[in-house]
């Protein structure tokens, strides 16, 4: 009997007792010594699901929230543009932004404004996922990374450099101009597929040793020679 039942008042004679236990059958008393190890006896015939990690890759699920990275648009461009709504999203203040402006010999996003300075600090990450809601381009995403774990405190403080994503094949390394003809708008829509011949060579002016300069020229060179051999 708990504490609580004892100022309870007795029951009448025509009162029936509300939490008096099922009466057992001999089959029940029989097997009750043992009815706890139930889940510990079925669980010997079922197959082994211990992860052999870090020896095999570790399996998570689709959406799982892992590590936060930085997109790019499909000509190089970032697609963070500093709005600093992930900042103001996260409950445990654990993202920096600074905003620089783009300038017509320093565009690195489209619009107005790039993320110039981007911090994570992963020691006050709770991995949310606010963040990412927040974001109005879809610059911030989570990836399925987890393996965050370092020596030192100030390691875990990830740098724009480190969240960025890597230049796939056919993108051209900002800063570079925007697709001529385009907007903002346009970018965030999707209708860039690409770097254009007009921006390799921007960039070819001023940067001559870029390392993307070959992969964005092969990409452009592609279609067209696609198109001639129809």
């Amino acid at each position: 009997m708990s504490k609580s039942d004892k100022h309870l008042p007795p029951l009448g004679p025509d009162e029936e007792l509300l939490y008096e236990h099922d009466h057992r059958g001999p089959v029940s008393e029989f097997f009750a010594p043992v009815a706890g190890y139930g889940v510990t006896i079925t669980s010997f015939f079922r197959p082994t699901v211990t992860e052999q990690y870090p020896f095999e890759g570790p399996f998570v699920q689709p959406r799982f929230h892992g590590r936060h990275q930085l997109n790019r648009y499909a000509d190089g461009l970032e697609k963070c543009i500093g709005c600093e709504l992930c900042a103001w999203a996260c409950p445990a203040d654990a993202i920096l932004v600074e905003a620089h402006s783009n300038t017509p010999d320093a565009q690195y996003s489209p619009g107005e404004r790039y993320g110039a300075v981007y911090q994570i600090n992963y020691l006050r990450c709770i991995f949310c996922g606010f963040c990412i809601e927040a974001c109005p381009t879809r610059a911030l995403t989570m990836g399925h990374n987890f393996e965050l774990s370092e020596y030192r405190r100030e390691a875990e403080i990830y740098e724009k450099h480190q969240l960025l994503v890597p230049l796939a094949d056919g993108m051209l390394a900002p800063p570079h101009p925007m697709v001529e003809g385009m907007s903002d708008d346009d970018y965030y829509k999707g209708e860039v597929t690409g770097p254009t011949q007009r921006q390799i060579d921007w960039v070819r002016e001023r940067r001559p040793e870029d390392s993307s300069l070959q992969s964005a020229q092969q990409a452009v060179a592609q279609p067209v020679e696609q198109e001639a051999a129809r």
